[in-house]
């Protein structure tokens, strides 16, 4: 499988501009099964839904247009967005969106440092879906600090093969973000995608940091710190299985 990830500035509460934005980038993008933009990509990092116009509700502009583009491009594109739930709570929403189908995870360890956990409603269920023969655990930013909501099960097999991390993560902690990536793959045996932002918002600065990490904990593609870029690899399932066959780590985890 081969997979982008889109390590971009993002304009202060402008859906629209950054819609056109990432437009722009997945057209120059090479052809990919799966485009990963960052956290509250089409808005910024909001912290304070309610005092933003710009917040859509569940079926909204920009959901919309996730779902053209993956129609057109014959792609999967996921990223978060802020937004209002049909039961008048905020949610920072993980949309996995498909050719012909919409699935999302609700991230679960709101940032309380920030506030986050102030004005959102955290989900309370793991997301694992499966594209072209490929499974993935969805989780944002925070998420990276909690290994136990993330290790990853055995039932006859391993439960995903790939965990993406989609994040607003700022410059000061940027090198707990660069470690941590490298531990989820290790430990989970499995891919890693972590796709960080670039720029500033009204409080935070961000440098990026967007990586594509394979099994063994290795960086295998990074994208420039500071700058706008994509990075495109190639997520190999074969690969991958051998690894788990030879070297079976996974069924000595605790329960």
């Amino acid at each position: 499988m081969q997979i982008t990830l889109l390590q971009c500035n993002i304009e202060w509460g402008n859906p629209p501009a950054n819609r056109t934005r990432m437009e722009h980038t997945l057209h120059v993008a090479p052809h990919s099964d799966l485009y990963v933009l960052p956290e509250m990509w089409s808005t910024g990092f909001i912290t304070n839904p309610a005092d933003y116009d710009c917040i859509e509700g569940e079926e909204g502009n920009t959901l919309r247009w996730m779902t053209q583009m993956a129609q057109h491009m014959d792609a999967a594109l996921a990223g978060s967005l802020s937004i209002m739930a049909k039961d008048g709570t905020y949610r920072n929403r993980f949309y996995f969106v498909t050719p012909d189908s919409v699935a999302y995870y609700d991230k679960h360890h709101l940032f309380t440092y920030g506030g986050e956990h102030l004005r959102y409603t955290p989900g309370q269920k793991r997301v694992v879906v499966e594209w072209r023969g490929v499974r993935f655990l969805l989780q944002v930013c925070y998420d990276l600090r909690f290994p136990i909501f993330s290790r990853n099960k055995m039932d006859d097999r391993p439960c995903y093969d790939c965990i993406l991390y989609v994040a607003s993560w700022p410059t000061p902690r940027v090198e707990a973000w660069r470690t941590l990536l490298l531990a989820r793959a290790i430990e989970n045996q499995c891919y890693v995608c972590g796709v960080n932002r670039v720029g500033n918002d009204p409080t935070c600065q961000y440098c990026g940091g967007t990586a594509f990490i394979d099994p063994y904990g290795v960086r295998l593609q990074e994208v420039p710190m500071n700058e706008e870029g994509i990075l495109t690899a190639q997520l190999e399932m074969e690969r991958l299985q051998t690894f788990r066959e030879k070297f079976p780590v996974l069924l000595d985890r605790d329960i």
